[in-house]
C-alpha cells in the first residue's frame, strides 16, 4: 500500500495512514500472535515488505518508510524472541503483475518497468507464496531475523 508524495507534499494524515496499515498492523500481528507461539512452544511469523525498504522511492516517501520499518521490526523481534523458538523473517517483494499495481495499466510503463528486471518480467503471486511458505517451513529452521529478497534481481543491480 503506497501513496504518491514527498516529504513536503505528503499530508501527516496520509503519512499516519499509510505508517497504520503497513507497519501498526505488522507490529500488531506479532503483538497478539507470538503469546500463542511461546504457549505453544514456538513457531515462524513470516512479514511482509518490500524491496522498497532498500533501494526507496521518488513517488512516494511513506511506503518505503513503512516497509523498512518492517525489516526493522522483523529483525528486532527475532533476536527477542528466539529464545522462545519463534522465528521472524521477512519477504521483500519487488513488483509483482496482480490487479493492485496500477502504474501498470499503460502498457509503456509496464514495459519500462519490466525492463528494469534481469529476469525481464515482474513477480507472480505465486512466487511470493513460495518464499513465504520456505520461510515458515522446517527446511527453515536455522533462518531467523532475515528478509529474503524475491525479486528477479532488481536490487542486484
Amino acid at each position: 500500500m503506497g501513496t504518491d508524495g514527498d516529504v513536503v507534499e505528503l499530508p501527516e494524515k496520509e503519512w499516519q495512514r499509510i505508517l497504520d496499515v503497513n507497519l501498526k498492523g505488522v507490529f500488531l500481528c506479532c503483538k497478539y500472535a507470538i503469546p500463542a507461539m511461546k504457549k505453544s512452544g514456538g513457531g515462524s511469523i513470516v512479514n511482509i515488505a518490500s524491496t522498497a525498504a532498500f533501494v526507496g522511492g521518488s513517488v512516494s516517501c511513506v511506503y518505503p518508510a513503512s516497509k523498512a520499518g518492517v525489516v526493522a521490526l522483523s529483525k528486532s523481534t527475532a533476536l527477542r524472541y528466539a529464545h522462545n523458538n519463534i522465528r521472524v523473517n521477512c519477504v521483500c517483494p519487488g513488483h509483482v503483475d496482480t490487479a493492485l499495481t496500477y502504474t501498470l495499466k499503460d502498457p509503456e510503463v509496464k514495459a519500462a518497468l519490466i525492463r528494469k528486471y534481469p529476469l525481464g518480467r515482474l513477480g507472480a503471486p505465486e512466487e511470493i507464496a513460495n518464499a513465504v511458505l520456505f520461510l515458515a517451513s522446517d527446511e527453515a529452521s536455522f533462518i531467523t531475523g532475515t528478509e529474503l529478497i524475491v525479486d528477479g534481481g532488481y536490487t542486484a543491480q
